[in-house]
């Protein structure tokens, strides 16, 4: 019972962060990328709720579009490191030999620098903004996952089932899709939704850093940053969308976590 009042209570917390990344043309009370410096570092007004940074604009409506910003990277990163880990995992577990030897050196390398670092170094590289930024992630996002992939594959490949699909002639792209993927995927894909957090996290620290997304448009990280001058005077500069992203990596974390025990067989 409790599981059950865990997952729904986190679902509906995860529905309403989704919405208000929706919905913030229609949430939000004015324009976040108007400036107007007679209205700068204002206190909470009924037309600005949240007040205004040093540019004038208002703070409320920048939160709720950086919803959008960090949500859609996030989700953007998800997708695509999820067939790129499915992709290398069932390539490395089923075809096995010189092929799983290469893509799991190459994992090793990826695996032996921490991931912060990596995508530092990578956007570096590349030059600042989100396509950079998005590249960087991704590249640091799948290693993990195509390993976790790769040993669910090896340890599918010898039951019986597949032994005897492979017996009778079955194709193996046919093996790996119809019998090895809908196992795998459903398991991948909550294992990847667990990480949301920490990939909204990593958007924030490069952000923060100037390395992500880049003026005028709102992302929580890059907020905190041009508010840092103003700690000691306007502290709520950077309080506001620091406490928008430890909510945001909160909820998902509870999110993916009741996910997981209301998915746990052992549960059952």
């Amino acid at each position: 019972m409790k599981k059950k009042i865990a997952l729904i209570s986190s679902s509906v917390l995860v529905l309403l962060l989704i919405a208000m990344a929706i919905f913030a043309p229609w949430l939000a009370p004015n324009d976040p990328y108007a400036t107007n410096m007679a209205l700068k570092l204002q206190g909470f007004s009924t037309d600005y709720p949240l007040g205004t940074d040093y540019l004038g604009r208002c703070v409320l409506s920048r939160l709720l579009y950086g919803a959008r910003v960090s949500l859609f990277i996030a989700l953007s990163v998800l997708v695509v490191t999820l067939f790129i880990s499915m992709f290398v995992g069932l390539l490395a577990g089923y075809v096995g030999g010189i092929v799983d030897l290469v893509l799991m050196r190459i994992c090793d390398i990826f695996l032996a620098i921490p991931d912060f670092v990596f995508a530092l170094v990578i956007v570096g590289a590349l030059g600042g903004g989100i396509r950079n930024m998005f590249i960087a992630i991704v590249l640091v996002s799948w290693v993990g996952f195509a390993r976790i992939i790769r040993n669910m594959v090896r340890s599918l490949k010898e039951s019986t089932y597949v032994q005897y699909a492979r017996t009778i002639g079955v194709p193996k792209r046919k093996i790996m899709i119809r019998h090895i993927v809908p196992f795998v995927f459903p398991q991948i894909l909550l294992l990847k939704l667990i990480g949301l957090g920490s990939t909204i996290l990593l958007i924030s620290e490069l952000s923060f850093l100037g390395l992500g997304v880049s003026a005028p448009m709102a992302e929580w990280g890059m907020m905190i940053s041009d508010s840092k001058t103003y700690l000691m005077s306007h502290p709520m500069l950077m309080f506001l969308p620091g406490i928008m992203i430890s909510f945001t990596v909160l909820i998902l974390n509870w999110f993916g976590d009741a996910l997981r025990e209301a998915m746990d067989p052992k549960a059952i």
